[in-house]
């Protein structure tokens, strides 16, 4: 699997498209009508995305812990409570399942709950997938890759930002050789701790090149 995104929880989800906005990246709002999240793209390699809340209703919350999958709601509970700042991850692949992964989680004993979902997004097209949330929180969320491309091609944000580097993620030791064998991508830096850490930005040649982070105030401030 590859990163697919960084989840970044935010308060305010107008006001932290204006700031990344003035900063020079073209932001997309995740759906036209009420929209909960927003998406900043890159032609390669994983993206951001600003997350108000899962859009996850308070009743199928209730009824998904009625059918056993109570680590599901904590997770979503935990994005949706989550203080400002990177919330979770997701890793994704190139198939139309998840088999492959929950093979490997169920050989280590951890379940993995899958659903399918889509949005259509403020230029009309449907994007389908399947993601799949294991049972064991400390680890990324994962799904498979949109049934349609939405990223721009050849595409620099104004500010010159071409992708994402690298992101930190911290796990814990015993699950560290599991994130190892789910994920090879060199996007993705493992260290001790807990859950998204640095998120290191490139910039195009021209443009200041160069490794940049994203600084943790600013996202602390969304």
């Amino acid at each position: 699997m590859n990163v697919s995104h960084v989840l970044v929880k935010v308060s305010h989800l107008s006001k932290a498209v204006e700031t990344f906005r003035s900063l020079g990246f073209v932001v997309e709002y995740g759906r036209e009508k009420d929209p909960y999240n927003a998406l900043i793209y890159f032609s390669k390699g994983p993206y951001l995305e600003l997350l108000a809340n899962t859009g996850m209703p308070s009743l199928a919350k209730k009824g998904f812990r009625i059918l056993g999958k109570g680590r599901l709601v904590d997770r979503l509970d935990g994005m949706d409570h989550h203080a400002p700042g990177p919330c979770d991850l997701a890793l994704e692949n190139y198939r139309k399942d998840l088999k492959q992964e929950r093979d490997l989680l169920k050989r280590q004993g951890i379940a993995l709950y899958e659903m399918n979902a889509k949005r259509t997004d403020p230029k009309g097209r449907t994007l389908g997938f399947r993601v799949g949330f294991p049972e064991a929180l400390e680890l990324p969320f994962f799904m498979t890759y949109f049934d349609l491309d939405p990223k721009p091609k050849n595409f620099v944000h104004p500010n010159g930002v071409e992708r994402i580097q690298t992101v930190e993620f911290g796990i814990p030791e015993s699950l560290r050789p599991l994130l190892e064998a789910l994920c090879t991508d060199p996007t993705l830096r493992l260290t001790s701790g807990k859950g998204v850490g640095r998120i290191s930005l490139l910039r195009a040649p021209g443009t200041n090149a160069g490794r940049s982070d994203l600084a943790p105030e600013l996202l602390s401030s969304l």
